[in-house]
C-alpha cells in the first residue's frame, strides 16, 4: 500500500468523555496527560494504527469516522449502545466475506467495524 493509514483522530465536543467511550469499548489505552487533554492511543502488540481522542474546543475541522476490526459485530453494536452510542448501521453482509455495521458514539462521530474471523 503506497498511502497506508498511519494515524486516526475523533475530535467531539466532549474530550473526555469520548476517550473514557473508547476505553471501555475496545479496551484501548488513552494517554491524555498533557496539557491540551488530548487523549494518545497506543497502537500495541504490532496491530493497528495509533492515533487520538480529543475535544473539538473552537477549531473548524470535522469529525472523522474509521473501521475498527471485531469478532463479533453484534456485540459490539451492543456495548455501544449501553454506552450512549447510537446504532446506524446493524452487523450487514455486503459481499461474502465483507461484514460491516456503523454506530455512532456519544458525540455524534459515525464510527465503522468490519467483522473478521478470531
Amino acid at each position: 500500500m503506497s498511502h497506508p493509514v498511519v494515524w486516526f483522530e475523533v475530535m467531539g465536543s466532549k474530550g473526555k468523555n469520548l476517550q473514557s467511550f473508547y476505553q471501555d469499548l475496545f479496551d484501548w489505552k488513552i494517554n491524555a496527560d498533557n496539557p491540551m487533554n488530548y487523549g494518545m492511543v497506543e497502537a500495541t502488540k504490532g496491530q493497528g494504527i495509533p492515533g487520538g481522542v480529543g475535544e473539538l474546543g473552537d477549531q473548524p475541522w470535522p469529525k472523522v469516522t474509521f473501521y475498527v476490526s471485531t469478532t463479533d459485530i453484534e456485540a459490539s453494536l451492543s456495548k455501544a449502545s449501553e454506552l450512549g452510542g447510537k446504532v446506524i448501521m446493524p452487523r450487514t453482509e455486503l459481499q461474502p466475506g465483507t461484514i460491516l455495521g456503523l454506530f455512532s458514539d456519544p458525540d455524534g462521530n459515525a464510527i465503522g467495524l468490519v467483522e473478521e474471523a478470531a
